[in-house]
């Protein structure tokens, strides 16, 4: 009898996206010999063509990594603003714009997907940019996700030339769901990106968008887009619950999920409510950029130690539209990768040269020069982008989401039934949620917005004298939720958000 020769151990990897072109690139990149780091990077430079409402290249970035033997490492490739911007012109303001060229700080996400790839990805970057500029190229179906936010921006890309020439039809016009949609700026530039990724900093790419923003009134040079590279940095750690903890430093806000952990793992809806509320204020008048001066970390980390004063920034809405992609491997990578352009639409520019839309993160910066989010020459603005990496005995937890400011509030409803291995992900994100805000939200005062079936936290909401709005059903405000779990026997599953247009799938490879 003879006996057949050893076959090579099958593997696992898991994908959680928005959108189902995301999760068929990634299909892709797991076929061609890629691992989990290959397969966020098909599904995310994929999303920058079919997610444009949410994500672009020029948009920024922030992702986790955890590699076996290696542990945790955070990529942050948050974009500074211009050199020349005029603060003191801007400080005479309220709050910022809410878009235009004032708003763009240099876009970060090539530079995150660049030192993504050099933490270990089998097939470099070339591949995921040319799938992604032939789907440019080819044109994609409008989802219904996106038909929702063109409907909401209607005027603002109307506004712009080169949103009109995207996403016009023709006829005055804008596109609706399952009209075709097709970018050949934007393929040129990503085919452009997969030869040279330097191009977007220090190349053409970067110089077209410069002069872009300089002709609508911005201070950018080409200067400021060669200074910006992605930081590879020690993530924040935490140990709470029996749980260890992985998220971003600041400027982003990762802190701000720590602090309200505690109430997150507990079963007490008022508590976690009181706490959220704490923590909402606290950020607002404490996240800034590290590299303008010291923040008070302490008081996001223990949000309910002190009295806050809920002052606000001078700061315009700050409602986020991101988009998170989640990949775990069977050999114990992790990756949580999001990228954004904050706002629907981001700044409402799209250069027509490259096709790039940009981003309005430096909405999210204060006037005010004694705030520590304030506007300055170089400075980042305070970032709402929030990968997660937990770890128990059981299981490894990799979890991001959209939902701007309310990203801490979001991602603690859902942390402890995740991490609970016998439940079903996908009936856990498909929960009714809440969210708390001021102006990120559209509000000028603090207000808890609900899902319907929260009447404990409306309740808590109420007793701290706070506005309760409720909805007739789930809201792009509570959170578009991208999770994939490792368990400890080696099995891995993976969900994403109902509120999304997404999938999540598990796929078998040598």
């Amino acid at each position: 009898m003879t006996s057949k020769p050893d076959q090579p151990p099958v593997r696992h990897i898991a994908v959680a996206a928005p959108h189902p072109a995301a999760i068929e690139a990634a299909s892709e990149a797991i076929a061609a010999g890629g691992n989990a780091i290959d397969a966020a990077l098909a599904a995310a430079a994929m999303l920058t063509v079919v997610y444009p409402h949410q994500c672009a290249i020029g948009g920024d970035l922030v992702a986790l990594v955890r590699r076996p033997g290696l542990g945790v490492t955070a990529v942050v490739s948050v974009g500074a603003s211009p050199a020349d911007v005029d603060v003191d012109a801007l400080a005479r303001e309220d709050r910022m714009p809410k878009q235009g060229a004032q708003t763009v700080t240099v876009p970060g996400v090539v530079a995150g997907w660049r030192a993504l790839d050099g933490l270990g990805s089998r097939l470099g970057l070339g591949a995921p940019l040319r799938g992604a500029a032939r789907r440019a190229a080819d044109g994609f179906a409008v989802s219904a996700g996106l038909a929702r936010a063109i409907a909401i921006r209607t005027d603002e890309l109307l506004a712009d030339e080169g949103m009109r020439g995207v996403f016009g039809m023709g006829d005055g016009g804008l596109a609706v769901e399952g009209d075709r949609i097709v970018q050949p700026a934007l393929a040129a530039t990503l085919e452009q990106l997969a030869v040279d990724p330097d191009a977007m900093y220090s190349g053409s790419i970067g110089a077209s968008i410069a002069a872009r923003l300089r002709a609508l009134g911005g201070a950018h040079a080409e200067a400021d887009f060669a200074a910006h590279d992605a930081e590879l940095l020690d993530p924040v750690e935490a140990s709470t619950g029996g749980v260890r903890w992985w998220v971003a430093p600041p400027p982003t806000q990762g802190v701000v999920l720590l602090g309200i952990l505690p109430e997150a793992l507990g079963d007490d809806v008022a508590e976690l409510v009181a706490a959220v509320h704490d923590a909402a204020l606290v950020r607002q008048s404490q996240l800034g950029d590290p590299r303008g001066g010291p923040i008070d970390i302490d008081a996001m980390l223990a949000p309910r130690s002190r009295e806050q004063q809920g002052s606000l920034p001078r700061a315009g809405r700050a409602l986020g539209d991101t988009v998170a992609v989640t990949a775990a491997d069977s050999d114990g990578t992790v990756v949580t990768l999001i990228q954004s352009v904050y706002q629907l639409f981001g700044s409402g520019i799209l250069d027509p040269a490259t096709g790039v839309v940009l981003h309005n993160r430096g909405s999210a910066f204060s006037t005010d020069p004694a705030h520590p989010g304030r506007i300055g020459p170089g400075l980042r603005p305070p970032h709402t982008l929030l990968p997660v990496i937990a770890e128990t005995d059981e299981l490894v937890l990799g979890l991001g989401c959209q939902g701007g400011s309310a990203q801490p509030w979001i991602l603690a409803q859902v942390v402890a039934e995740l991490l609970d291995s016998s439940a079903d992900p996908t009936t856990t994100l498909g929960r009714s949620r809440f969210v708390i805000g001021a102006r990120d939200l559209g509000y000028e005062v603090m207000t808890l917005v609900a899902e319907p079936g929260l009447p404990a936290a409306e309740a808590a909401a109420r007793g701290r004298d706070l506005p309760v709005v409720t909805t007739e059903g789930l809201i792009d405000d509570a959170g578009h939720v991208q999770a994939v779990r490792l368990h400890a026997d080696g099995r891995l599953d993976a969900a994403s958000d109902p509120r999304a247009d997404g999938r999540a799938l598990v796929f078998d490879t040598l």
